[in-house]
């Protein structure tokens, strides 16, 4: 039988129930696939926690991997047995069984495993977001990139590299310093006793950075906007410390025009299109050997709990998977 991580409230991670489900048909545009590995995200919590509010009872997850099982009406360019690997849509993804719409899932290349697919699919797309629209980066800039360490900062310190920016990355202990710096990342500031305004101002010989990349949210982001360049751009893309709360946009005028944005990855991954060419960018960079992408970290499906314990207690590096 199919079975799914649950929630019938909003909480801290016991409200997470491991329980049997009913898969039906895929209706028209959709399929159903057997899922093989889930990818573990910040923005779980969010629907945890209420922060994100979701309809009650319901499921959480927001990218996987699997093989097809069944396909809808409509459906042309799937089969049964096709590996693929999806982000985004409904929240759901902590199921062995899913029915899903065909236009979320991209097909995972030869040469990349099904754990792999599923630790990319919204951390490396997010990156790819980041540093090819939102702030297009040509090669040369020197950038600030908060978590480096993380599921997502891995894959960006790694990314960097291969476009020849030099990247400088907050973390939170000298291990994680040596992790980011061994994944590519130029400088790291160990957050926990170094100033991160003042030892980016020094790395970067008084001038600040153009693009701040924050995942953190309130606890860094007035501390962003002063390691900017005049007109530099703040990217706020996630706020593991909590939202940011409303501010004086004076400030903005005051810190040197700056700008700020909040991006999400649903947004540029819009259509069957967007994915496909988002997608392809990143899994290139895969297969040429620039980007590696491993789980760090292996739970079994039914103890999403303990991986969201350990999430939010900030001891996990890179990327985390649920196996079903």
């Amino acid at each position: 039988m199919a079975h799914a991580i649950r929630m019938h409230a909003t909480g801290g991670p016991d409200v997470l129930v491991y329980e049997e489900i009913q898969v039906g048909d895929p209706g028209p545009g959709e399929v159903r696939i057997r899922q093989t590995a889930i990818g573990l995200n910040y923005i779980d919590t969010y629907h945890r926690s209420g922060l994100y509010p979701l309809p009650m009872p319901t499921s959480i997850g927001s990218e996987a991997a699997g093989v097809v099982e069944a396909v809808g009406s409509g459906v042309a360019w799937l089969r049964k047995g096709d590996r693929v690997a999806y982000s985004g849509g409904p929240p759901g993804a902590y199921a062995t069984d899913r029915v899903v719409a065909a236009d979320r899932l991209v097909k995972i290349p030869e040469g990349i495993d099904d754990t792999t697919a599923a630790t990319l699919m919204l951390k490396g797309m997010t990156v790819q977001y980041l540093f090819r629209q939102t702030f297009p980066l040509k090669g040369g800039e020197t950038i600030l990139f908060h978590a480096a360490a993380g599921g997502v900062g891995l894959i960006a310190c790694q990314w960097a590299r291969a476009l020849g920016v030099t990247m400088i990355g907050t973390v939170g202990s000298d291990d994680k310093a040596a992790l980011a710096k061994a994944n590519g990342c130029a400088h790291t500031i160990v957050y926990t006793r170094e100033d991160f305004v003042a030892k980016t101002k020094e790395l970067t010989g008084g001038k600040g950075v153009p693009v701040v990349y924050d995942s953190v949210g309130k606890d860094t982001f007035m501390q962003s906007l002063d390691c900017l360049q005049p007109r530099g751009l703040l990217v706020v893309f996630g706020n593991a410390s909590g939202p940011v709360s409303a501010f004086n946009l004076g400030v903005l005028a005051q810190k040197g025009s700056l700008y700020v944005t909040r991006p999400t990855l649903f947004t540029y991954a819009s259509s069957r299109e967007a994915i496909d060419a988002m997608a392809k960018d990143m899994f290139d960079l895969v297969l040429a050997g620039k980007i590696k992408s491993e789980a760090r970290q292996q739970y079994p499906l039914r103890e999403a709990a303990a991986a969201h314990r350990a999430l939010e207690s900030r001891v996990t590096t890179g990327a985390t998977v649920l196996l079903p």
